[in-house]
């Protein structure tokens, strides 16, 4: 398979909460981001998704795990897509009656040094080179398309290239089966509507870094949530 050298970025923020797809009620997170909410952010620097995906391949954990918790208002209902296009006026949500508060555990202060490569769609494996120093540009330079998030929106996510000064946290545990990602990483059709396809792997931190395995690979468990 045809990638990019490795592009190593620090990434911080005040707030961070991965919650899984999964989850309905109180809003919980894992200690450590997935693999697809790092794809996420490096996406929001540089993407090309007809050229190329981003496959992350180390995640490490520079801040101590820290954790606090509060109340986010959301609303019970999710406006059709279909009714908003069709019939506007049907669409509307009265947020009033709508409304309801739920507990959010999140991360705070937290860094990490996120590894990954471009890997290049077959028509483009003879751009790879530029492709890489095309994203490192983008990188050195804080450019974006938007503004990337460590999970929810209103949590701003900082970046710089690292420089590998700060060192990971001094701690091992088993992370279990986590969100690998919500989507096929070798779809990249332009469509109005795309059917997710999640995937798990089994996250493991080993002195404060986890290492990824690529999307095609045995250890990731492709179909969703229902071959685990």
């Amino acid at each position: 398979m045809v990638q990019s050298k490795v592009i190593s970025v620090d990434l911080w923020g005040d707030h961070a909460a991965f919650a899984p797809p999964n989850g309905k009620l109180e809003r919980t997170t894992p200690p450590a981001p997935t693999p697809s909410a790092i794809r996420g952010i490096l996406s929001a620097i540089y993407s090309k998704p007809i050229e190329f995906y981003w496959q992350v391949v180390e995640i490490a954990v520079l801040n101590p795990i820290r954790y606090t918790s509060f109340k986010r208002n959301e609303l019970q209902v999710v406006a059709s897509t279909q009714l908003i296009n069709t019939n506007p006026e049907k669409a509307i949500i009265c947020i009033e009656d709508n409304r309801t508060q739920r507990m959010t555990q999140v991360l705070k202060d937290v860094r990490y040094r996120v590894s990954a490569v471009i890997v290049p769609r077959p028509a483009y494996e003879n751009r790879v080179e530029q492709l890489y120093h095309q994203a490192v540009r983008r990188i050195r330079g804080g450019k974006t398309f938007y503004q990337p998030s460590l999970g929810y929106r209103e949590f701003d996510c900082y970046f710089e290239e690292s420089d590998f000064t700060r060192q990971p946290i001094d701690v091992s545990m088993d992370l279990g089966l986590m969100t690998y990602d919500i989507f096929d990483l070798h779809d990249y059709e332009v469509r109005a509507h795309v059917q997710p396809k999640p995937s798990l792997y089994h996250a493991v931190m080993k002195k404060g870094v986890i290492t990824v395995p690529p999307y095609d690979s045995d250890e990731v468990l492709k179909g969703g949530y229902s071959k685990c």
